[in-house]
C-alpha cells in the first residue's frame, strides 16, 4: 500500500511540475527573436540598398544585380517577419505599412536603374566628346567655353540645387547665341560640337532628376514602420514572458520544497558536481583562450600562447606545458612553472614520442604513471626527461605539419583527470588556429607588400617603355661624341678630365634607364661594396655641374667621418638618392647659401627607430645633409615622401618618394627635421657592409667586385603543375620551365589540374596559373581545394585589380609576370619550394 501511494504520489508530482514547467516555457520568445532578425534583416538589406545607389550614383557601381537582390533581400524579409509575428492583427497592419514601403522602394529603385544608367552613359560620352574638342578647338575663346561648360556640369554632378543648374543652363544658353566664330571656324552645331552640347543638356536634366528620386528614396524609408512592428513583437514578447515567469517561480517554490526530499542524494551527486564544475571551469578558461586568441595582434601570439599554456597547466595542476610544431626548426612554445632549463632536446622529442605511441579512442595519449610503463623505449625517453606522469595530445596529417600539446608532471602521481581529457582537444585546436590566423596575417602582408611592387613596377613600366628608347639614344649618342672627342685630346688635360666627367654621367644616366625597367622588382639592382666619401665627392662634382640653371651660390661642406664608411648598394642609385637631397636643398635656398653633408658611423646593440622606420640592431652609416633654406611645416613634413606631392609647381612629387624606396631596399631608414624658416635636415642611416679585404678603389669610390655568378636559380627535377588557358602559351611556358631544370606538367582546363592533384597525392611540388585575371584566381583556388599544401604562383600581366585577401583565400603564394621573365619565375619557384620544405 505504501509503495502505491509514494508511486501515485509521485506520479502526480511528476504531472503537476510537467503542467508548470510547459507554462513556464515562453514559446513566444523564440518567435519574437525570429521576428526580430527579420527586422534587422528588413533594415540591413535597406542600409545596403541606400548605400549601393548611392555608390551607382557616383559611378562607383556599374552593376544593378545588388539592387536587385537587397529588394528581393527586403521583401524575403518582410515575408518572413509576416510569417513569424503576423497572427495578431495590429502586428499585421504594421506590417502591410512595412510592405507598402519596400513596393514604394522598388519603384523609387526601377527609377532610379533606368535615369542613372543613361545619366552614366551620357556623363562618359560628354567627357569624350569634350576632351576631343579642346585638344582640337584652336580658338582659345571657344575652348575656354567647353572648358567652363564641362566645369559647370562637374559641379552639378556633385551638387544638383538650382544655382548649379542655372549656371549650367546660362552656359548653354551662351554657347547656343554664340555665333560661328571668326577665322571660319565652326559654330556649335557642327557636327564636332553638336553632340557635346546635347549631352550637356541632356546631363542638366537627368542630374536633377536623378538626385530627386534619391531624395524621395530616402525620405520614404520604412523606418517608422519597422520601429513601430518592433515595438509591437517586443511588447507581446514581454508580456507572453511575464506569464512564463509566474509559473517558473511557481516551480521553483515547489522546487524548493522537493530539495529537502532530495538530501540524501547529495553524497551521491556531489563527486559529479565537482567534475561538472571542473568542466564549466576548463570551458571558461577556453572560451578566455580563444578570445584573447581573437583580439591579439600578430606580435602578441607567443605571449597569449604561454600564458594560455599556464592556464591550461594549471587546471590539472601540470608542472610544464608546451606546444610543439614540426619544421625546420622545429617551433616550440611553453611554460615551465620553474626556472630550471627543459632537458636537452624536450619538448621537442614528444613529436617523435607522440608519433610511436598508441593514442586512445579520443586520440589523447595520457600515461598516468611511467614508472608502471614496461621498460623499453617510451619508458626510458620518458623517465629520462624526469617525468612522472605525461599527457600528449598530438595532431598528424599529410597536408599540414604535425603538432602537439603536451603537459608534463614531475611529482610522484599522475595528472588530475577531472571528467576526462577531451576538452583539452578543444585547447589545442584553439592555439592551432590562433597560429594559423597569425600565418595568414603575415602572408597577407607579404602579399600586399608582393603586389604594392608589382603595381609600382606596372606604373613606371608603363612610363619607362614610352621615353626609354629616345632616352637611351640620347645616352648613346653623349658616350659615342664623348669617345670621338677623348680621342682628339691629351689625356692628362683638364678637356680630358671634363670628358670623363661627361663620359661617368652617360654611363649611369644608361644604367638608371636599364633600372627604372626593374624598378620596383626587389633584388633587381646590382649592388656592390661601395666607399661613401668618395660617392659623396663625385655627387658634389656632379652637383656643381648642374647648378648654372639656379641664381646665385651654393657652396656644399663635406665633413669627413672619423672612419671610412662602406655599404653594399648599387652606386648609381644611392647616388640619385644624395642628388636629390642637395638639389632639394638648393631649391628651397633658392640658389644661394651652404649645404652641408655630415658623415658618420653610428652603432646600436637593440632595435631603434629612425622616422617612420624601425631598424635593428648592429652599425650604420648615418649621411646628414642639412640647408638654412625655407623649411617646411609639419603637414608638409608627414606628406613629403608621399609620391606625387610636391610643394614646387614644377616638381613631380617622385625625388623623395625613390629615395625613400632606394633608402628601404638598402635596409636602412631616412629621417626629415624641419621648421618654418629654419632650414631641413635629412639624416639617411645604411647599414655598413662587414669588413673585408679589399683591392684599392678607382677614381669613382666603387670597389672592384669578383665576377657574380648568374642570378637564375634552377630546379632538379620538381614537378611544376601548369595552367593556361591557351595551348601554345602552355607549350611555351613548359619549355621556359624545363630550361629551368624542372618538369613541366600542363593542363589547359582547371578540373582536370584538380583530378591530377587528387589521384596522386604530393605529386606535384608547385603550381604555375597563366590564366588571364578574373579565370586565374578561379583557377588557383580549384587547385587549392584540392592540394591544400601545394605552393601557387599566379602570372598576371596587370596587378592593380589583384587583392590580397583574394590571393590568400585561393592559395596564391607568389605573383610573377606575364608573359613569363626567367629570372624572375626562377625566384618565385626557388623560394617556393624552399618555404614548402622549411615551413
Amino acid at each position: 500500500m505504501r509503495t502505491g501511494l509514494t508511486v501515485a504520489a509521485a506520479a502526480t508530482l511528476l504531472i503537476l511540475l510537467t503542467w508548470i514547467a510547459m507554462r513556464g516555457m515562453s514559446a513566444e520568445v523564440g518567435t519574437s527573436q525570429d521576428a526580430l532578425l527579420a527586422i534587422d534583416r528588413l533594415e540591413k538589406a535597406e542600409s545596403a540598398l541606400h548605400r549601393d545607389v548611392l555608390s551607382a550614383r557616383s559611378g562607383l557601381l556599374r552593376n544593378y544585380d545588388p539592387l536587385v537582390r537587397e529588394i528581393d533581400e527586403m521583401r524575403g524579409a518582410v515575408t518572413r517577419l509576416r510569417e513569424t509575428a503576423g497572427y495578431e492583427p495590429e502586428i499585421a497592419s504594421a506590417i502591410d505599412e512595412v510592405m507598402r514601403s519596400v513596393d514604394k522602394t522598388e519603384g523609387l529603385t526601377e527609377r532610379f536603374k533606368s535615369r542613372n544608367a543613361l545619366l552614366q552613359n551620357s556623363l562618359a560620352y560628354f567627357i569624350v566628346f569634350g576632351e576631343r574638342l579642346i585638344k582640337e578647338e584652336q580658338d582659345r575663346n571657344r575652348a575656354a567655353q567647353v572648358s567652363g561648360l564641362a566645369a559647370a556640369i562637374l559641379h552639378l554632378t556633385l551638387d544638383s540645387s538650382a544655382p548649379i543648374v542655372a549656371d549650367v543652363d546660362a552656359r548653354l544658353r551662351a554657347m547656343s547665341l554664340d555665333g560661328a566664330p571668326a577665322g571660319g571656324s565652326p559654330g556649335w552645331d557642327s557636327p564636332a560640337s553638336k553632340p557635346l552640347i546635347e549631352h550637356a543638356r541632356m546631363l542638366r536634366n537627368l542630374l536633377p532628376e536623378t538626385d530627386g528620386i534619391l531624395k524621395e528614396m530616402f525620405s520614404s524609408a520604412g523606418g517608422r514602420h519597422q520601429d513601430r512592428v518592433r515595438d509591437l513583437v517586443v511588447a507581446r514578447a514581454d508580456a507572453s514572458e511575464s506569464a512564463a515567469e509566474m509559473f517558473r517561480n511557481i516551480l521553483y517554490g515547489m522546487s524548493v520544497v522537493l530539495v529537502c526530499l532530495l538530501v540524501y542524494l547529495g553524497v551521491q551527486l556531489q563527486s559529479r558536481a565537482r567534475a561538472l564544475r571542473l568542466r564549466a571551469d576548463f570551458e571558461h578558461v577556453i572560451a578566455g583562450i580563444s578570445t584573447r586568441f581573437i583580439t591579439s595582434r600578430p606580435d602578441e601570439v607567443r605571449y597569449h600562447i604561454e600564458r594560455a599554456l599556464e592556464e591550461l597547466a594549471a587546471i590539472i595542476s601540470a608542472d610544464r606545458a608546451y606546444f610543439v610544431i614540426e619544421g625546420d626548426p622545429v617551433q616550440v612554445y611553453q611554460w615551465s612553472g620553474s626556472s630550471d632549463t627543459l632537458p636537452s632536446g624536450w619538448p621537442a622529442g614528444a613529436l617523435k614520442l607522440a608519433r610511436q605511441s598508441m593514442p586512445e579512442e579520443d586520440g589523447i595519449i595520457h600515461i598516468p604513471r611511467v614508472d608502471h610503463l614496461s621498460r623499453g623505449g617510451n619508458m626510458d625517453l620518458l623517465a629520462a626527461v624526469g617525468l612522472r606522469s605525461w599527457l600528449c595530445i598530438p595532431s598528424f596529417s599529410d597536408e599540414c605539419p604535425g603538432a602537439v600539446l603536451g603537459f608534463d608532471a614531475l611529482r610522484q602521481g599522475p595528472l588530475a583527470r577531472g571528467d576526462g581529457y577531451g576538452m583539452f582537444r578543444s585547447a589545442f585546436d584553439a592555439i592551432a588556429s590562433a597560429l594559423d590566423r597569425e600565418t595568414l596575417s603575415r602572408e597577407k602582408q607579404r602579399l600586399e607588400a608582393k603586389l604594392q611592387q608589382a603595381r609600382r613596377m606596372e606604373t613606371v613600366g608603363a612610363l619607362a617603355s614610352g621615353v626609354a628608347h629616345n632616352f637611351n639614344n640620347i645616352a648613346g649618342a653623349i658616350l659615342g661624341y664623348t669617345e670621338i672627342a677623348q680621342a682628339h685630346v691629351r689625356p692628362e688635360s683638364r678637356t680630358a678630365a671634363s670628358l670623363d666627367e661627361i663620359r661617368r654621367a652617360g654611363e649611369r644616366a644608361r644604367d638608371l634607364v636599364d633600372q627604372i625597367l626593374t624598378f620596383g622588382r626587389a633584388g633587381a639592382d646590382k649592388r656592390e661594396r661601395v666607399r661613401v666619401q668618395a660617392l659623396i665627392e663625385e655627387t658634389v662634382s656632379m652637383f656643381h655641374a648642374s647648378l648654372p640653371g639656379l641664381p646665385g651660390e651654393v657652396e656644399v661642406k663635406v665633413r669627413e667621418a672619423p672612419q671610412e664608411m662602406v655599404v653594399l648598394a648599387d652606386p648609381a642609385r644611392l647616388q640619385q638618392v644624395f642628388l636629390n637631397l642637395c638639389n632639394n636643398a638648393a631649391q628651397a635656398m633658392e640658389g644661394t647659401g651652404t649645404i652641408d653633408i655630415d658623415l658618420d658611423v653610428r652603432a646600436s646593440k637593440t632595435a631603434f627607430r629612425h622616422g617612420p622606420d624601425e631598424l635593428g640592431p648592429g652599425q650604420y652609416m648615418s649621411v646628414l645633409i642639412s640647408d638654412a633654406g625655407r623649411g617646411m611645416d609639419e603637414a608638409t613634413q608627414e606628406r613629403i615622401f608621399e609620391p606625387f606631392f610636391t610643394t614646387r609647381l614644377e616638381g613631380n612629387g617622385l625625388g623623395l618618394a625613390t629615395a625613400r624606396q632606394i633608402v628601404r631596399e638598402l635596409g636602412g631608414a631616412i629621417a626629415v627635421r624641419s621648421a618654418a624658416g629654419k632650414g631641413t635636415r635629412f639624416e639617411i642611416l645604411l647599414p655598413c657592409a662587414a669588413p673585408a679585404r679589399e683591392p684599392d678603389r678607382d677614381q669613382t669610390g666603387h670597389i672592384p667586385s669578383r665576377p657574380r655568378v648568374t642570378a637564375t636559380r634552377y630546379g632538379s627535377g620538381e614537378t611544376i603543375l601548369i595552367l593556361d588557358v591557351e595551348r601554345e602559351r602552355l607549350l611555351r611556358n613548359e619549355e621556359i620551365l624545363a630550361a629551368l631544370g624542372y618538369e613541366p606538367v600542363g593542363f589547359t582546363e582547371p578540373g582536370d589540374a584538380a583530378d591530377a592533384c587528387r589521384s596522386t597525392r604530393m605529386r606535384f611540388d608547385a603550381a604555375l596559373v597563366c590564366h588571364p585575371l578574373g579565370i586565374a584566381i578561379e583557377g588557383a583556388a580549384v587547385v587549392h581545394e584540392a592540394a591544400p599544401g601545394l605552393p601557387i604562383i599566379l602570372a598576371t600581366g596587370s596587378a592593380r585589380s589583384v587583392d590580397a585577401p583574394a590571393l590568400a583565400a585561393a592559395g596564391v603564394t607568389e605573383v610573377v609576370h606575364c608573359p613569363l621573365v626567367t629570372t624572375e619565375l626562377a625566384g618565385a619557384l626557388a623560394q617556393c619550394l624552399e618555404s614548402r620544405v622549411s615551413p
